[in-house]
């Protein structure tokens, strides 16, 4: 018989048997139907084997029949393993305390989130979900079913087309969907498009309205380009003007650009920072000793302690603090011209607008001071320069 599972839960323990009647002792144990396996007999008239707790306290008549010696050398299975453990009572109690502790941080809500949000603000939706009891430091089994949860939330905040709940360990996710509205045009009063700054007009287009201007007509801020009023006296008709009018405006930008960049620089040298943490708590375990660089970057990475889909609020922050210094390199004075313009086009149209251009531009002024390069340039950009003028209805 060999050494199964059911043997180790029933305990076994394997002895020596010494003296001459060995060879006697063995078959009686076969005839009797002992349990025993694993038999080793030597030279020296002695036999190892292992058999079951039950029989061994039948062994010890047999022993004194046959003149053997009895000699136990290992206690096996789980009789003898739960008389260890009675031993050791705050080793027990820390293991059950530490299983309940564990099972009580899991069986809590650590993290709500929301996704998919655009109209409805996160803080209207965890407020609702609140008061449905969707919060942190909530028992998960208190909790009704995700379907219900997802039901009920959907009810609470009008402008959602789906409610989706979903608990993941100790993290729930709410997920909407916003219903799509069709936004309601607003209502305009008539009006005049007029126009918003000195330009040259390059391009007009009336969808409502009379065109005044032309394209290549030069108009100042203020300056009528497509009226509200329509028809000839006495069939006159107000409407509300609508189109595009774009042209070009100038615009002076004053530029100053170093010549020399500024990179960083790695030295290879680092040291960590290790730190246990426990919800939104962190203790540093490592990493007190802190060189002396002058300049450093840190580079942090954080791992969260997992047990199967469960994310438990229980963690390891890892800190990489690696030393580094500025570099200046030189560059042409080309190179800082080049830039110096890229980045004033792209500040100048930022500050536009989407509809906006450059068209050209010229250095009027240029100089090498200190270090740096100094420009003046002037650029051509067309833009929109439409906007609106309520018109005024008065009575006789």
């Amino acid at each position: 018989m060999q050494s199964t599972f059911f043997s180790w839960l029933s305990g076994y323990v394997r002895i020596e048997l010494r003296g001459s009647g060995c060879e006697a002792l063995l078959n009686e144990l076969i005839v009797n139907r002992f349990q025993v396996w694993d038999i080793q007999v030597d030279s020296n008239n002695r036999m190892k084997l292992q058999i079951s707790i039950r029989d061994f306290f039948r062994l010890r008549p047999i022993c004194k029949r046959t003149g053997c010696r009895l000699h136990v050398q290992e206690r096996r299975g789980l009789p003898f393993f739960m008389d260890k453990l009675a031993h050791r009572k705050f080793f027990i109690s820390g293991a059950a305390g530490f299983i309940i502790g564990l099972y009580l941080l899991t069986s809590l809500v650590w993290q709500v989130s929301v996704e998919g949000n655009e109209k409805i603000t996160t803080d209207t939706i965890l407020q609702v979900a609140s008061q449905q009891g969707i919060q942190r430091f909530q028992w998960k089994f208190r909790l009704p079913e995700a379907d219900a949860l997802s039901r009920n939330l959907q009810g609470h905040l009008p402008g959602t087309a789906w409610v989706g709940v979903n608990i993941r360990g100790t993290h729930i996710t709410i997920k909407i969907v916003e219903s799509t509205v069709p936004d309601k045009p607003p209502l305009m009063n008539p009006r005049n498009l007029i126009a918003s700054k000195n330009a040259l007009v390059t391009e007009i287009m009336a969808v409502k309205g009379r065109p005044v201007v032309k394209p290549n007509m030069y108009v100042r801020k203020g300056d009528l380009l497509i009226s509200g009023i329509i028809g000839m006296e006495p069939n006159t008709q107000i409407v509300v003007a609508t189109g595009t009018v774009k042209g070009l405006i100038w615009y002076t930008s004053n530029i100053e650009v170093p010549l020399v960049k500024t990179y960083k620089v790695y030295s290879g040298e680092s040291y960590n920072r290790r730190y246990l943490v426990m919800g939104t708590r962190a203790l540093q375990l490592t990493g007190y000793r802190k060189p002396s660089y002058a300049e450093s970057e840190t580079i942090p990475e954080r791992k969260t302690l997992q047990w199967r889909s469960y994310s438990l609020p229980i963690g390891w922050l890892y800190e990489k603090v690696m030393e580094m210094h500025h570099v200046n390199q030189p560059i042409s004075y080309e190179e800082a011209k080049s830039n110096g313009l890229e980045q004033a086009k792209l500040d100048l149209l930022s500050s536009l607008g989407k509809e906006s251009r450059i068209v050209s531009e010229k250095i009027l002024h240029q100089k090498t001071d200190n270090g740096k390069v100094y420009m003046e340039v002037l650029f051509e950009v067309e833009e929109s320069i439409i906007e609106e003028q309520p018109i005024v209805i008065r009575g006789e």
